[in-house]
């Protein structure tokens, strides 16, 4: 397929800058009014593709099946679409405070480090990204904290603004990294952080610790994240604990999502794009779960597009899951012959996206993209912090 056929007019007021919330006013003690947020995760809209009867749902339904206009699906209905023996799969990935800013050496200009992977530990070691990169060159010192004493040293170039950093910290290497994500902040993309309103005390704008708790989710374990997987922001411990009673098994595989995924595709021709690779692990538990719900025919959903690329890069021609410890850089887009998972979740991502292309994929795009525009005609919104779409194989 076309890179321009995943293109579409998505408004910009469309984009969500913050999970789905709620807003309340108050007045404070200088009798001044002042509105503070509550996230609602599970509150998001979620709208409902049948991939084989070519349908789609938007709104709830009335005891005579009719649908009741205005009256939305939300994430928390998910459950109502799955049943007892069923399982989904989660990406338990932990996103880390990634973004630091610093200064540069004699000159005080100031810099942006993007975190992206530890490298060697014993040697202080990581892969970054930074910004303005033109003046980061080799050889150059960049200090992170007042007092100078977290010092990093440019010692390679990898890319046009890829840089290996080696830091001057003397110390064990859990308070390293300790004192290392205590200097970061949440790794917004810049989408979110370029469209949100700037501080008057600010050169920048800087995502801050409630955005820590936002871009991350409720079961994130393991960490080495730069980006969250953005469907699992959905759940809450309320619907988790549904989830529970209901009886619906929960599998846990890791793929460390990358930045890669918010990289623009430059070729037409699908074929010819090259995606990041991304470390992931599939352990035996989630491969027995998962195996044994296939085995008795029970339902298989994937949260998320994360999921979806893992499992399918260490799927067997049998259909099963095998374990798997290594890396990936799996591109699926129409037309791609899915083997595991048979239901998938996932948000509403910008136009020209490998996370729509993927969508796409395991819907089919005539149907898919007809959700797209009815998603952009009724307001829904997209990106990290979107609405969600429930596509199931009936």
């Amino acid at each position: 397929m076309k890179l321009s056929q995943f293109d579409f007019k998505l408004p910009k007021e469309q984009v969500a800058l913050y999970p789905h919330s709620i807003y309340r006013e108050f007045e404070n003690e200088n009798g001044q009014k002042e509105t503070f947020r509550i996230s609602r995760r599970d509150e998001a809209r979620m709208m409902v593709l049948h991939r084989k009867s070519q349908t789609i749902d938007m709104y709830r339904k009335d005891e005579k099946g009719n649908p009741m206009e205005g009256q939305y699906i939300e994430f928390r209905d998910i459950l109502n679409y799955f049943e007892e023996g069923d399982t989904f799969i989660f990406n338990d990935t932990k996103v880390f405070p990634a973004r630091l800013y610093g200064t540069k050496e004699k000159t005080d200009a100031k810099i942006e480090v993007f975190l992206l992977r530890e490298l060697n530990e014993e040697m202080r070691l990581w892969d970054v990204l930074v910004e303005p990169a033109r003046k980061i060159r080799i050889g150059n010192k960049l200090f992170f904290d007042e007092s100078g004493t977290m010092v990093a040293e440019v010692i390679d170039n990898t890319t046009s603004r890829g840089r290996t950093l080696r830091f001057l910290y003397d110390c064990p290497h859990d308070e390293f990294k300790r004192e290392l994500f205590s200097l970061g902040e949440s790794p917004l993309p810049r989408y979110i952080l370029d469209s949100r309103p700037m501080r008057d005390t600010e050169e920048t704008v800087h995502a801050d610790a409630e955005d820590m708790a936002d871009f991350q989710t409720i079961y994130a374990k393991t960490e080495g994240a730069v980006t969250a997987p953005a469907t699992g922001l959905h759940f809450t411990r309320e619907l988790m604990k549904r989830m529970e009673i209901l009886g619906i098994n929960e599998a846990y595989i890791t793929l460390h999502c990358g930045l890669g995924n918010f990289n623009a595709i430059e070729v037409e021709d699908l074929t010819k794009h090259k995606m990041d690779s991304e470390q992931m692990v599939i352990d035996k538990e989630a491969c027995d779960v998962v195996n044994a719900a296939k085995a008795a025919g029970r339902r298989v959903c994937a949260i998320g597009t994360s999921v979806v690329k893992a499992t399918e890069t260490a799927v067997g021609t049998d259909g099963l899951l095998k374990e798997y410890d290594g890396w990936t850089n799996k591109f699926i887009f129409p037309p791609y012959d899915f083997g595991l998972a048979n239901n998938m979740v996932a948000n509403f991502y910008h136009p020209l996206s490998t996370l729509v292309m993927e969508t796409a994929a395991f819907g089919g795009y005539d149907i898919v993209m007809e959700a797209y525009h009815l998603a952009v005609e009724h307001g829904y919104m997209f990106g990290c912090f979107g609405d969600a779409l429930l596509i199931l194989d009936d």
